[in-house]
């Protein structure tokens, strides 16, 4: 029988001096994979069921959490997140998305801009109340949750609870690497990716528990949550942990629900706010505050952008 590819991967591990699997990762790869492959997708959450349960989460909910079919291990989430994480630190983010440029500029196109006009007046009420809280301009609520979903068309097409439940469970580079571009995982390369492997699995662990409390008390499935490749959510497109920091009940129902308009955009205001957007803000205040939102240069110019073409289109929600 031949050994599962992250099995190979650890037993090499071993033999190097570099950071090994664990024996706990090891005999639980040997035996599972080996040995009960049928049942391996429901054993290999161990490590994580026992962390969460040590956590103070219930233990029999967990359990029924992960005995799930619909959770599946996606590898692609750490393995994408280490890969560009190597490129920006080569420096070629640029050379390795070509369309980068291209798909932002498509923001801009008329019939784009119309749209998100059409969705600033249908929603004005709701800008005009977020403007007169936060002293964000309802164009620029519109332009970042136009750039973040088109317009809540576009919540993405993963499990968010997958996604950081995949990322939590894969600490150890070797875990990933059958699923990494091997150019990119060189000598000078390698203990980077290792160690930023760990530091975004602890990430998406807390990221995780924060998206089942947001469940709870939010009154969904934590299951049925869509995100983004990273396990962001909502027309938002917020980290769970944003939900108790910045996220608001704008329609006083009793929860904070980033899928709701009302909900979602008063957020989003918020989090401007609370990073520096002020009433009389200036053009290289907006830039940095916008960057806060989304690490992005090319992102920010964008955002800002769209929202000069929609202010420049009719009056909308102005800041006092």
């Amino acid at each position: 029988m031949t050994p599962h590819p992250i099995l190979s991967r650890c037993l090499r591990a071993r033999s190097r001096s570099a950071s090994p699997c664990s024996r706990h990762h090891l005999a639980m790869f040997l035996i599972f994979f080996l040995f009960y492959p049928a049942v391996a997708s429901a054993v290999e959450w161990s490590p994580l069921i026992s962390r969460l349960v040590a956590d103070g989460f219930d233990d029999q909910r967990i359990h029924r959490l992960f005995a799930s079919p619909e959770v599946k291990f996606e590898p692609d989430s750490m393995s994408k997140k280490i890969e560009a994480l190597i490129k920006k630190k080569d420096r070629r983010s640029v050379a390795s998305c070509p369309r980068c440029r291209e798909i932002y500029q498509s923001f801009l196109k008329p019939d784009v801009i119309n749209d998100a006009r059409a969705y600033a007046s249908e929603n004005k009420v709701i800008l005009d109340h977020i403007a007169s809280s936060y002293c964000v301009p309802g164009e620029v609520i519109v332009s970042i949750l136009l750039v973040e979903t088109r317009l809540g068309k576009n919540l993405g097409d993963k499990n968010a609870f997958n996604t950081l439940a995949s990322m939590a469970l894969t600490p150890e580079l070797d875990m990933i690497r059958p699923y990494l571009d091997s150019s990119l995982i060189k000598p000078r390369t390698e203990d980077f990716a290792r160690s930023r492997c760990r530091q975004k699995s602890n990430w998406a662990y807390n990221e995780l528990k924060s998206l089942i409390r947001y469940a709870d008390q939010s009154g969904v499935d934590p299951l049925r949550i869509p995100g983004s490749i990273y396990g962001a959510i909502g027309l938002c497109q917020f980290m769970p942990s944003n939900a108790t920091i910045y996220g608001v009940d704008a329609d006083q129902d009793g929860r904070i629900d980033f899928f709701s308009p009302s909900d979602a955009l008063h957020s989003i205001g918020n989090y401007l706010h609370k990073n520096g957007w002020t009433c009389r803000i200036g053009k290289k205040k907006q830039y940095q505050v916008i960057f806060a939102y989304n690490h992005s240069r090319l992102y920010a110019e964008t955002v800002l952008a769209v929202a000069g073409r929609i202010r420049n289109g009719g009056p909308l929600a102005m800041s006092r």
